[in-house]
């Protein structure tokens, strides 16, 4: 049985953007075998994909929020960079020998909920607007990286 399934209310309705989300909601569903596995090796092993794939995200987003004009993108990403850090505690704490795989699970899944429902699905419609603009070769291979 899989931990989260995802949902489509948690659509932004931006292709590219909902594809990395499941992706991250992927990587939960991974910690939550590599647990019930009792496998620390790969408990750690996911939490550094799951990590670097955050932040590939979070810059994306990033990105797209500066080139469509969203007003509010300073405040998302001190939102993005406060996440990231706490995540980092989870981490470490793993490296430490502590068992914080359920709890991180948890966290990210009310997390990443919140977040995409309100922060992100404010900023939806002006980065739909900016790929619709970039449409062609380079919007292609972005959906084809995070897709």
């Amino acid at each position: 049985m899989t931990y989260w399934t995802w949902d489509p209310s948690l659509s932004v309705g931006v292709d590219v953007i909902d594809g990395q989300h499941r992706r991250i909601v992927d990587y939960i569903n991974e910690l939550d075998l590599a647990r019930k596995d009792d496998d620390r090796a790969r408990i750690g092993e996911i939490l550094s994909n799951l990590v670097d794939y955050t932040r590939t995200h979070f810059a994306f987003e990033e990105d797209l929020m500066a080139r469509s004009g969203y007003p509010l993108s300073e405040s998302h990403k001190q939102v993005h960079r406060s996440y990231v850090a706490h995540i980092d505690k989870f981490v470490e704490q793993h490296r430490a020998g502590k068992d914080v795989t359920r709890r991180l699970m948890s966290e990210l899944q009310i997390w990443l909920t919140n977040h995409i429902r309100n922060a992100d699905t404010d900023y939806a419609p002006y980065a739909q607007k900016s790929l619709n603009r970039n449409k062609g070769w380079i919007g292609n291979a972005l959906s084809r990286l995070f897709d």
